[in-house]
Protein backbone atom coordinates (compact mmCIF):
# COMPACT_ATOMS: atom_id res chain seq x y z
CA UNK A 1 0.00 0.00 0.00
CA UNK A 2 1.51 3.56 -0.67
CA UNK A 3 0.79 6.90 1.13
CA UNK A 4 -1.70 7.91 -1.21
CA UNK A 5 -5.41 7.52 -2.29
CA UNK A 6 -7.76 7.69 -4.52
CA UNK A 7 -11.13 9.38 -3.22
CA UNK A 8 -14.20 9.27 -5.74
CA UNK A 9 -16.75 11.49 -5.00
CA UNK A 10 -20.62 11.37 -5.55
CA UNK A 11 -20.37 10.08 -9.14
CA UNK A 12 -23.93 8.36 -9.29
CA UNK A 13 -26.78 8.27 -11.75
CA UNK A 14 -28.13 10.83 -9.47
CA UNK A 15 -25.71 13.29 -10.14
CA UNK A 16 -25.03 12.33 -13.50
CA UNK A 17 -28.10 11.95 -15.50
CA UNK A 18 -30.86 11.20 -12.56
CA UNK A 19 -32.78 13.48 -9.99
CA UNK A 20 -29.90 16.37 -9.73
CA UNK A 21 -28.14 15.83 -12.97
CA UNK A 22 -24.42 17.45 -13.62
CA UNK A 23 -25.65 16.38 -17.12
CA UNK A 24 -23.01 16.75 -19.97
CA UNK A 25 -19.94 17.62 -18.02
CA UNK A 26 -20.39 14.47 -15.81
CA UNK A 27 -21.01 12.34 -18.60
CA UNK A 28 -17.78 13.67 -20.67
CA UNK A 29 -15.42 12.44 -17.66
CA UNK A 30 -17.11 9.09 -17.53
CA UNK A 31 -14.29 7.14 -19.04
CA UNK A 32 -11.52 9.36 -17.42
CA UNK A 33 -13.00 8.78 -13.60
CA UNK A 34 -13.10 4.81 -15.01
CA UNK A 35 -9.82 4.85 -15.89
CA UNK A 36 -8.04 6.49 -13.10
CA UNK A 37 -10.25 4.22 -10.06
CA UNK A 38 -9.20 1.23 -12.03
CA UNK A 39 -5.54 2.49 -12.08
CA UNK A 40 -4.96 2.99 -8.82
CA UNK A 41 -7.00 0.24 -8.09
CA UNK A 42 -4.06 -2.04 -9.87
CA UNK A 43 -1.25 0.40 -8.15
CA UNK A 44 -2.25 -1.20 -5.25
CA UNK A 45 -3.41 2.16 -3.65
CA UNK A 46 -6.35 2.69 -1.31
CA UNK A 47 -9.35 3.42 -3.43
CA UNK A 48 -12.90 4.80 -1.02
CA UNK A 49 -16.07 5.52 -3.04
CA UNK A 50 -17.65 8.30 -0.83
CA UNK A 51 -21.07 7.87 -1.86
CA UNK A 52 -23.84 10.65 -1.03
CA UNK A 53 -26.64 8.85 1.28
CA UNK A 54 -29.70 10.20 2.14
CA UNK A 55 -33.22 9.30 3.76
CA UNK A 56 -36.69 9.99 1.81
CA UNK A 57 -38.09 13.07 3.00
CA UNK A 58 -35.41 14.01 5.77
CA UNK A 59 -37.19 17.26 5.94
CA UNK A 60 -34.14 18.16 8.67
CA UNK A 61 -31.28 17.36 6.69
CA UNK A 62 -29.86 21.23 5.53
CA UNK A 63 -29.54 19.92 2.19
CA UNK A 64 -33.21 19.50 1.76
CA UNK A 65 -33.90 23.11 1.45
CA UNK A 66 -31.14 23.38 -0.93
CA UNK A 67 -31.60 20.65 -3.64
CA UNK A 68 -34.06 18.22 -4.67
CA UNK A 69 -34.61 14.59 -3.04
CA UNK A 70 -31.58 12.58 -4.46
CA UNK A 71 -29.28 9.80 -3.42
CA UNK A 72 -31.90 8.83 -1.70
CA UNK A 73 -31.09 5.31 0.68
CA UNK A 74 -32.28 2.11 -1.48
CA UNK A 75 -32.87 3.74 -5.39
CA UNK A 76 -30.88 2.76 -8.19
CA UNK A 77 -30.08 6.82 -7.91
CA UNK A 78 -27.41 5.84 -5.74
CA UNK A 79 -25.61 3.38 -8.20
CA UNK A 80 -22.53 4.05 -9.78
CA UNK A 81 -22.85 5.33 -13.08
CA UNK A 82 -21.84 3.92 -16.49
CA UNK A 83 -18.45 2.69 -15.99
CA UNK A 84 -17.23 3.42 -12.79
CA UNK A 85 -20.00 0.92 -11.82
CA UNK A 86 -18.58 -1.83 -13.88
CA UNK A 87 -14.91 -1.02 -12.42
CA UNK A 88 -16.24 -1.13 -8.81
CA UNK A 89 -18.04 -4.63 -9.47
CA UNK A 90 -15.30 -5.96 -11.04
CA UNK A 91 -12.93 -5.00 -8.02
CA UNK A 92 -15.31 -4.83 -5.25
CA UNK A 93 -13.32 -6.40 -3.02
CA UNK A 94 -10.39 -3.92 -3.45
CA UNK A 95 -12.55 -0.79 -2.96
CA UNK A 96 -13.77 0.97 -0.05
CA UNK A 97 -17.30 1.54 -0.22
CA UNK A 98 -18.31 4.70 2.11
CA UNK A 99 -21.64 6.51 3.05
CA UNK A 100 -21.63 10.17 3.87
CA UNK A 101 -24.17 12.39 4.70
CA UNK A 102 -22.96 15.91 4.20
CA UNK A 103 -20.78 17.52 1.09
CA UNK A 104 -16.83 16.45 2.58
CA UNK A 105 -16.16 13.02 2.46
CA UNK A 106 -14.82 13.11 6.53
CA UNK A 107 -17.82 14.50 7.69
CA UNK A 108 -19.23 11.90 10.22
CA UNK A 109 -17.27 9.38 8.42
CA UNK A 110 -14.31 7.48 9.36
CA UNK A 111 -12.75 8.39 5.94
CA UNK A 112 -9.64 10.23 8.25
CA UNK A 113 -8.99 7.34 10.55
CA UNK A 114 -9.07 4.95 7.38
CA UNK A 115 -6.35 6.92 5.92
CA UNK A 116 -4.17 7.16 8.73
CA UNK A 117 -4.39 3.51 9.53
CA UNK A 118 -3.13 2.63 5.74
CA UNK A 119 0.09 5.88 6.27
CA UNK A 120 -1.80 7.46 3.60
CA UNK A 121 -0.48 11.59 3.07
CA UNK A 122 -1.66 11.72 -0.23
CA UNK A 123 -5.36 12.34 -2.01
CA UNK A 124 -6.26 12.41 -5.11
CA UNK A 125 -9.65 13.67 -5.87
CA UNK A 126 -12.42 12.67 -8.68
CA UNK A 127 -15.88 13.19 -9.15
CA UNK A 128 -18.89 15.53 -8.72
CA UNK A 129 -19.93 18.52 -8.25
CA UNK A 130 -16.32 19.79 -8.37
CA UNK A 131 -17.77 23.28 -6.15
CA UNK A 132 -19.73 21.45 -4.16
CA UNK A 133 -18.60 18.37 -2.64
CA UNK A 134 -15.03 17.76 -4.25
CA UNK A 135 -14.69 20.98 -2.67
CA UNK A 136 -15.58 20.59 0.43
CA UNK A 137 -13.72 17.27 0.67
CA UNK A 138 -10.67 19.03 -0.28
CA UNK A 139 -10.82 21.63 2.44
CA UNK A 140 -11.57 19.20 5.26
CA UNK A 141 -8.41 17.28 3.79
CA UNK A 142 -6.39 20.81 3.24
CA UNK A 143 -7.17 21.24 7.40
CA UNK A 144 -6.21 17.56 8.29
CA UNK A 145 -2.66 18.49 6.44
CA UNK A 146 -3.17 15.74 3.46
CA UNK A 147 -1.37 17.08 0.71
CA UNK A 148 -4.24 17.10 -2.97
CA UNK A 149 -4.16 16.11 -5.95
CA UNK A 150 -7.30 17.11 -8.19
CA UNK A 151 -7.63 15.23 -11.73
CA UNK A 152 -9.19 18.47 -13.75
CA UNK A 153 -10.37 16.13 -16.42
CA UNK A 154 -11.97 13.72 -13.74
CA UNK A 155 -14.07 16.49 -12.05
CA UNK A 156 -17.46 18.37 -12.94
CA UNK A 157 -20.43 20.62 -12.04
CA UNK A 158 -23.72 22.22 -13.53
CA UNK A 159 -22.24 25.38 -12.68
CA UNK A 160 -19.47 26.28 -15.02
CA UNK A 161 -18.45 29.35 -13.08
CA UNK A 162 -18.50 27.42 -10.00
CA UNK A 163 -16.48 24.67 -11.50
CA UNK A 164 -13.75 27.09 -12.78
CA UNK A 165 -13.33 28.88 -9.51
CA UNK A 166 -12.97 26.04 -7.42
CA UNK A 167 -10.18 24.59 -9.56
CA UNK A 168 -8.20 28.00 -8.78
CA UNK A 169 -9.21 27.53 -5.54
CA UNK A 170 -7.69 24.25 -4.89
CA UNK A 171 -4.15 25.54 -6.42
CA UNK A 172 -4.15 28.98 -4.89
CA UNK A 173 -5.55 28.46 -1.48
CA UNK A 174 -5.10 24.73 -0.62
CA UNK A 175 -1.88 24.38 -2.30
CA UNK A 176 -3.54 21.04 -4.26
CA UNK A 177 -1.26 20.14 -7.47
CA UNK A 178 -4.85 20.57 -10.49
CA UNK A 179 -3.39 17.88 -13.23
CA UNK A 180 -4.62 17.00 -16.57
CA UNK A 181 -4.31 13.45 -18.26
Amino acid sequence: MSGKALIVIDYTYDFVVGRLPVGDPAIAIEERVAALTHRFVEDGDYVVMAVDLHEEADVNHPESRLFPPHNIRGTSGRELYGRLKEVYEAKAGRIHWMDKTRYSAFCGTELELRLRERGVTELHLIGVCTDICVLHTAVDAYNKGFALVVHEDAVASFNSAGHSWALTHFTGSLGASVVKG
